[in-house]
């Protein structure tokens, strides 16, 4: 423990080493933090960054949060553009088939369910050129390797009389609507 003459007698050396115009290690011109400094600089922070965020947040609001992606709903045409047939009509620009026989209209999806190729029509169904799957006019498999049958979907007839197909809502195989 040192005395308060050494204490003392150290700060004077202390001030002697010193070059001129210069202050000591041990000497200090300014003042401790105090609690309620402290507190203002923390809150003078919290308040800004809050600000830039809801800055960031208000900038952000021109723009859509969700983009909006192509509609489940597709209108595929009158219903006099598919006549009546024992074979499936491909929808254009679509990957879809529509059966149309005498008591009413189904649509099937186009797209095998092995692996998502583009099936083509045959006089027995449908064939998948990629796998060889193959498929029963009413979609089923009938040789592998696809896992399941093709998708039969919604359909319904819009306000301005087109048929409306929903590719989100599946219905039973054999599902006809007479439109």
């Amino acid at each position: 423990m040192t005395t308060p003459s050494a204490d003392a007698n150290w700060q004077s050396a202390a001030r002697l080493a010193a070059p001129a115009g210069e202050l000591a290690m041990s000497e200090s011109h300014d003042e401790p933090q105090t609690r309620r400094d402290l507190l203002g600089k923390a809150a003078f922070w919290t308040t800004a960054g809050t600000l830039g965020f809801a800055a960031l947040g208000t900038s952000r609001m021109p723009m859509p949060g969700v983009f909006p992606g192509q509609s489940s709903q597709l209108k595929i045409g009158l219903p006099g553009e598919y006549p009546v047939s024992a074979e499936p009509t491909r929808v254009p620009g679509q990957n879809l088939f529509v059966l149309h026989e005498a008591d009413g209209y189904a649509v099937i999806g186009a797209i095998c369910t092995h692996l998502g190729c583009v099936v083509a029509p045959t006089g027995e169904g449908f064939d998948c050129p990629c796998h060889g799957s193959r498929f029963a006019r009413d979609g089923k498999v009938v040789k592998g390797p696809a896992p399941s049958a093709l998708p039969w979907y919604e359909v319904s007839l819009g306000l301005d009389g087109q048929m409306v197909v929903d590719t989100k809502k599946t219905v039973p195989v054999g599902t006809k609507v007479v439109l």
